[in-house]
């Protein structure tokens, strides 16, 4: 009788020994059910349950039963709600991990110089990390934001630095422009302010110049000869004629520039009116702001496009009048 007791108590601890590596070999394993990486949305607020639900049917786990007892050993941590990136190459015990601790996939995404307030909002729903572009361009207009943010605009045009960034899926507009605009002010030299005065412009008036610049060129070897430019126009209270501001004026511009839309009264079209436009018209990257403080030492007033990517420049009308002629007229 003792013998028998004996031998199923050693047949359970068998048992036992034999189930508990099996399960520490099935969560400790890799994954490989699918040969490529896999990206998958955790919803905010969802269930333990439904979690190994939703990674079963997208192959990621064989084991919803497995999966859940694993997390269920682990009663204190919760799993956060966002994108992964999950490599079937990981073991069942790192996936869980992985989303206890909140290892979201961020996205790449590059800004262009030269880029304005909507056109990031589109880029942003477009590579997936925000769904309402129109959210992001009322925040981006919002006072107390732009306020809170450091500044005294009209909105955060201007403010939103060009550059690579690595955005998570469903990142809060808000949190966005703060990490662009703390990327302006990494970049941002405090020399910078000083020597707008030295030129006697406003911090502000100084990227608006800037994001004209921008708009206007991105050969490098212009953008000190268009800042004279403009510098020569506004010192003799000349209208700066600026194409990129009407643009920025207008609603719906289909890529062609009219004489009827040079006409348009707004604040921001400098055909008609004298100065600055009331903000940056863009968002200028480091070139162009230094372009705009250290404008070439020239006396142009005028220039053309040659059509090529690079610009005649002029200091008399005549002159300019027959650059005009040779590059666009006879076209």
């Amino acid at each position: 009788m003792g013998a028998s007791k004996s031998t199923l108590f050693f047949l359970f601890l068998t048992i036992v020994v034999l189930s508990v590596t099996h399960i520490y070999i099935e969560i400790s394993r890799p994954l490989l059910i699918e040969s490529e990486s896999t990206l998958i949305e955790i919803p905010q607020g969802i269930t333990i349950d439904k979690v190994a639900v939703l990674l079963q049917q997208k192959k990621i786990i064989k084991s919803r039963r497995l999966f859940c007892l694993l997390a269920r050993l682990q009663p204190k941590k919760l799993i956060k709600a966002g994108e992964y990136h999950i490599s079937p190459a990981i073991s069942m015990l790192q996936l869980l991990n992985t989303l206890y601790e909140g290892k979201i996939f961020c996205r790449k995404i590059t800004i262009p110089e030269g880029y304005t307030v909507r056109q990031i909002a589109k880029l942003l729903v477009k590579k997936g990390i925000i769904a309402d572009q129109d959210r992001f361009i009322r925040l981006a207009h919002n006072k107390n934001i732009i306020k809170d943010l450091g500044f005294e605009a009209p909105s955060l045009e201007g403010y939103l630095y060009p550059d690579t960034y690595y955005f998570s899926k469903g990142l809060r507009e808000e949190s966005i422009l703060k990490v662009m605009v703390s990327r302006f002010h990494d970049i941002f030299l405090p020399e910078w302010k000083d020597r707008s005065r030295e030129l006697g412009v406003t911090f502000q008036e100084m990227i608006t110049l800037a994001s004209l610049i921008e708009k206007e060129t991105s050969n490098e070897g212009e953008r000190h000869l268009i800042s004279a430019v403009y510098h020569n126009r506004l010192k003799a209270g000349i209208r700066l004629q600026c194409d990129p501001t009407v643009i920025y004026s207008l609603k719906d511009f289909n890529g062609n520039l009219t004489r009827e839309h040079l006409l348009n009264d707004s604040p921001y079209n400098t055909y008609q009116k004298y100065g600055l436009p009331p903000g940056p018209i863009a968002n200028p990257g480091r070139e162009s702001i230094e372009a705009a403080l250290y404008p070439a030492d020239v006396k142009y007033r005028y220039f053309v496009s040659k059509n090529d990517g690079t610009h005649k420049f002029s200091y008399s009308l005549r002159d300019h009048n027959r650059a005009v002629f040779k590059y666009q007229k006879r076209r």
